[in-house]
């Protein structure tokens, strides 16, 4: 059923981890502090930069022979002129604010309710926890598979900055946090992404060498997982072509481009799918040789969700190189934007760079470290894998069909498979009207599986009407019937997917 709860056990759920620890660092406060800074930076002048080019390019990259815009006053431009763009970074805000509201042991429904109320708009993974979360759906089932059919989507990948940011050396309690906060809206892939960005960041404070950052980060994600094995995959192929990030591009597209969980992606050259959008990113580490220019560039190049995926490369770039080492090029105006708080947040770079070491220090107390004497003593941790998930395992799409009809209120359709997702929308007739809630019940096999509500709001909308994935593999029908019909709002169907067991 859609609203099977499934709950998940939590490690480390304080943020306190007793993990095998393989040294100690010792960095000056100054330079932790400038670390933070540039992780940051880097990812809001990675964001900013790749905007343009946002899923503009999918199922191919940038030529080189492009020019991709940059100029001094871009960043405050940007900022107060297209605030939307910003949507990995204020979600990030969102959980430092709630981190520095409610402590460093605040509990999953804080972060939870935090940004389900929040007053920005989300989309795929976010948008579907969201909505469960309001229909009284509480995480960690709000995130999984079966509740929200965004799991592996690119989310909480986009998200996890604050984690690593504010464990420095530290890649198990990054994952501690982004197993508490990451399964909100994502499950398997989807939250493997989170914890790989993480680890990253982590290892960003205490290495500066990029190859090693994203290789040891990636011991973080269980071995028998999809999302590791597509990374190892960009590993190999940029040892085997060292000077051609395109040869290994092409090689990511052959393997790893065949969506099967984003109802928006399967069968379509668009892939917000968490593992190949990290397979940019990576792309762009490793062939950026630590270039902040051409990090950024190949990692936007490299298409699908690029703002977002410059955006971790130049944040965890940022991290290991530092604030002032980020050359002036890229911070060109950005003294003028430090200033302005993020849409729908309260808090400024300025700020964030202040919060994030407030809570770094604590972290590193918390973790066996020490803070005196103007410097900190890390005790670094070895990165250990957490538990291996996989979401629509045994899953595969065959069929997309196409079923477009508005103001239903009643509808059925057949399938074949153990699966189905069935897009549309619930929307209001006019302007003036004001946003209601259409309740729609769903039948399979002549046997009721559910009541569901359906916001006409955009903010409060469910992603898809209806799915099921965990049918027999045979014949079904599917019927669809609005309880509260109304001329001020129209339930619009779109297409189903079809799900099955067999290759």
């Amino acid at each position: 059923m859609r609203y099977s709860i499934v709950w998940i056990a939590f490690a480390c759920l304080s943020f306190h981890c007793t993990t095998q620890q393989s040294s100690t660092i010792t960095l000056s406060q100054q330079a932790l502090k400038d670390k933070i800074m540039g992780g940051w930076a880097g990812q809001t002048i990675g964001v900013t930069f790749g905007g343009p080019y946002e899923f503009r390019f999918n199922g191919t990259f940038i030529q080189d022979y492009q020019p991709l815009r940059w100029y001094d006053g871009y960043l405050k431009k940007t900022m107060l002129e297209n605030p939307g763009l910003y949507d990995d970074i204020y979600m990030d805000l969102t959980f430092v604010e709630v981190l520095d509201r409610a402590g460093l042991d605040a509990p999953v429904d804080s972060f939870a309710q935090a940004f389900a109320r929040a007053g920005y708009m989300l989309w795929h993974a976010n948008q579907s926890a969201r909505y469960n979360i309001l229909q009284g759906i509480k995480a960690p089932a709000s995130g999984h598979w079966t509740n929200n059919p965004h799991a592996d989507d690119i989310d909480y990948q986009i998200e996890s900055d604050f984690a690593g940011l504010m464990s420095p050396g530290m890649p198990n309690t990054a994952s501690a946090i982004s197993d508490k906060v990451g399964h909100i809206m994502n499950y398997g892939d989807g939250w493997y992404g989170g914890v790989y960005i993480g680890a990253m960041y982590s290892l960003a404070f205490i290495a500066d060498d990029m190859q090693y950052i994203v290789t040891e980060a990636l011991k973080t994600v269980p071995a028998k997982s999809t999302f590791r094995q597509c990374v190892e995959d960009v590993i190999r192929w940029h040892q085997q072509y060292p000077d051609d990030w395109h040869r290994s591009w092409y090689e990511i597209q052959q393997k790893w481009s065949s969506e099967n969980g984003c109802p928006d992606g399967v069968f379509n050259a668009f892939d917000i799918d968490a593992k190949i959008n990290a397979a940019y990113v990576v792309l762009g580490l490793l062939y950026g040789n630590s270039n902040f220019t051409k990090t950024l560039d190949i990692a936007t190049r490299a298409g699908q969700d690029a703002d977002c995926n410059p955006s971790s490369a130049g944040g965890i770039l940022g991290a290991m190189l530092g604030y002032k080492r980020i050359p002036a090029y890229w911070k060109m105006g950005l003294k003028e934007a430090e200033g302005l708080d993020f849409k729908y947040t309260s808090t400024s770079l300025n700020k964030v760079y202040n919060t994030s070491y407030k809570h770094a220090l604590e972290m590193i107390r918390r973790n066996g470290g020490k803070v005196a004497n103007e410097q900190v003593t890390i005790a670094v941790q070895a990165p250990q894998p957490v538990r291996l998930e996989q979401s629509f395992e045994g899953l595969h799409p065959v069929d997309r069909i196409p079923l477009y009809k508005n103001n239903v209120q009643e509808l059925s359709f057949d399938f074949e498979g153990t699966g189905f997702v069935l897009k549309g929308d619930a929307r209001k007739q006019g302007s003036n009207v004001p946003d209601s809630s259409i309740t729609m019940e769903v039948y399979i096999d002549g046997s009721k599986t559910g009541t569901i509500a359906l916001p006409t709001s955009f903010q409060t909308r469910s992603n898809d009407l209806c799915w099921n994935y965990k049918l027999p593999d045979k014949k079904h029908q599917v019927r669809i019937k609005v309880l509260n019909p109304s001329p001020n709002n129209s339930l619009n169907t779109f297409e189903y997917l079809v799900y099955t067991s067999k290759k």
